[in-house]
């Protein structure tokens, strides 16, 4: 538990450095970031009773994918289902050049990197450390769950590639589960409540924009882009419980009392 401890302090020292970095580099000025990281752990990231509802949607998204992995364990070709939601959706989109292309482009590297570091900026500047931190770890947890353990695992093929589940779906899932944790959870503003709402679904509809994508370029089964959302889902989900663990919330307390490097030398400076 003490080496957990300390894997967990180094984490949200790096959230805390690598967020410095992002919103200087951002031009955030006027907001405590030029003057020193004057952070906040943050309220919890799931109050109430969504704690209650992430511990069940983590359950479910993990009997869900675990369930379609022993079902479509080694498997080469489409079963019935797959056929018939893929085959209208390889049809249409194959009538437009390149449109398939476009729609997966968001569940890539780039992108998601580039909407991760967003997400952790906007945290920053609200004084949310530990939503920092979730979106910081979000998309790198669920690749490394998905490419790393269940594709090898299932091994589930198409045209000779591991395709359960999907990683592009699996990406943009979690990116959108950690919109929704940040923005729609309780407690919230409700003068924003219709801007919060929308910014959330606007996120998950790019969910279902990148599955169809994926599936029209043949990289995957319509099932494996439902495992894929509930990898991405599950994992966010069980971030978040565990950024809430009293001990969690402790670490981000040390580390945000402790002034980041920048404010150190300019301190050192002035007092010379």
């Amino acid at each position: 538990m003490r080496s957990l401890s300390v894997l967990a302090g180094s984490g949200e020292q790096l959230t805390v450095r690598c967020g410095y970095a992002l919103a200087k580099h951002a031009g955030l000025r006027g907001s405590g970031v030029d003057d020193g990281m004057h952070l906040r752990p943050g309220r919890p990231l799931l109050a109430g009773s969504a704690r209650q509802w992430a511990v069940v949607l983590l359950a479910c998204c993990t009997v869900l994918v675990i369930v379609l992995g022993v079902l479509f364990a080694h498997q080469t070709k489409a079963d019935w289902l797959d056929h018939v939601i893929d085959a209208p959706i390889i049809t249409w989109i194959g009538s437009y050049q390149g449109l398939a292309a476009w729609l997966a482009a968001p569940g890539s590297l780039v992108p998601t990197g580039a909407l991760s570091a967003a997400i952790v900026v906007f945290c920053l500047v609200t004084g949310r450390l530990n939503g920092a931190a979730l979106a910081i770890a979000a998309v790198p947890a669920t690749a490394g769950l998905n490419d790393a353990l269940f594709k090898h695992l299932v091994h589930r093929t198409y045209l000779g590639v591991l395709s359960y589940p999907s990683g592009h779906t699996a990406a943009i899932s979690a990116l959108a589960a950690t919109v929704a944790v940040l923005l729609v959870v309780p407690p919230q503003r409700s003068r924003t409540g219709p801007l919060r709402v929308l910014l959330a679904g606007a996120a998950c509809v790019l969910g279902g924009v990148v599955a169809i994508g994926v599936i029209g370029l043949r990289w995957h089964y319509f099932t494996d882009t439902v495992a894929g959302a509930a990898v991405g889902i599950g994992t966010v989900c069980g971030l978040a419980l565990l950024l809430d663990l009293p001990a969690a919330r402790r670490q981000l307390a040390r580390a945000c009392r402790q002034p980041s490097a920048p404010h150190k030398h300019q301190a050192q400076a002035k007092a010379r």
